[in-house]
């Protein structure tokens, strides 16, 4: 069965789910929506899209369309995730999710109520590398879990006109690469009972550093540290009683990891 696409938004990550569908024998997408059609029709061109819409209603309408996904700047998410749903469309929302608890809240639950799949497309936890090491967590390779840390830090220059440093596009460290070390630890211990964060704003206001700290039932907890001021080391590491899960930067995409027991013994892992 091949699932068909609409895609709601035509920015550069549009561009890149659009090409990436291609390569699919199971999916196709079959239409696109933009605030123009001119905009839409120029983007179906290139990607050989067959149906064309100049709004985000007569996608979402598109009786040949059998999921959605919303691909526009961050404070939209929401907005257009609930349009697709009240359509009937199954959705998968570009990360984040949405920019805040509130508006997720209300996403899964219009979804719930209607019916309908809804997914963030957070990618990293299809890659091969997370399914190798969920499958040795499963083993208990690693013993019991205490702590995850994860850091992800990118260098971009002090650009008001950057969408990183937009508030009104929900700019900063954590919306766009937080993202990454938090779904990690949720990942693996689910939501926290504690929050605990502190952060340094940028020039335009948004958040420039953040750090957090995520208490778990158990004594269990996430360090977590995301920046948009320098390029980090981008590691994470899983850390069990038993042993530990190396990833080397960049933890979300990497080619290896390895695990180290607690008395220094190591095992590498190629993907």
């Amino acid at each position: 069965m091949t699932t068909k696409w609409g895609i709601l938004g035509t920015g550069w990550i549009a561009e890149k789910f659009a090409a990436d569908v291609a390569l699919l024998p199971d999916a196709q997408v079959v239409a696109v929506g933009s605030r123009t059609l001119h905009r839409a029709q120029e983007f179906a061109e290139r990607f050989g899209i067959p149906h064309r819409h100049e709004s985000y209603q007569a996608l979402v309408a598109d009786a040949d369309v059998d999921a959605v996904y919303v691909a526009t700047p961050h404070p939209l998410h929401a907005t257009n995730a609930l349009l697709a749903i009240e359509a009937g469309k199954a959705v998968l929302v570009e990360k984040p999710f949405t920019v805040d608890a509130d508006q997720a809240r209300r996403v899964v639950d219009a979804a719930r109520r209607r019916g309908v799949f809804v997914m963030e497309a957070m990618w990293t936890r299809f890659l091969p590398h997370m399914v190798k090491i969920r499958e040795l967590v499963t083993a208990g390779r690693l013993g019991e879990i205490r702590s995850v840390t994860a850091d992800h830090g990118q260098w971009f220059p002090r650009d008001p006109r950057h969408r990183l440093f937009a508030p009104e596009l929900g700019g900063g460290a954590l919306l766009d690469l937080g993202v990454y070390v938090v779904s990690l630890a949720s990942h693996f211990f689910g939501p926290p009972d504690e929050v605990i964060a502190t952060s340094a704003p940028a020039f335009t206001g948004v958040d420039a550093q953040t750090a957090v700290i995520l208490r778990y039932s158990g004594g269990r907890m996430a360090v977590l540290f995301t920046t948009v001021e320098t390029r980090t080391a981008t590691w994470a590491s899983i850390n069990g009683v038993d042993a530990r899960i190396e990833i080397r930067g960049p933890f979300y995409a990497p080619v290896s990891f390895r695990l180290v027991t607690r008395d220094g013994d190591v095992e590498e892992f190629d993907l």
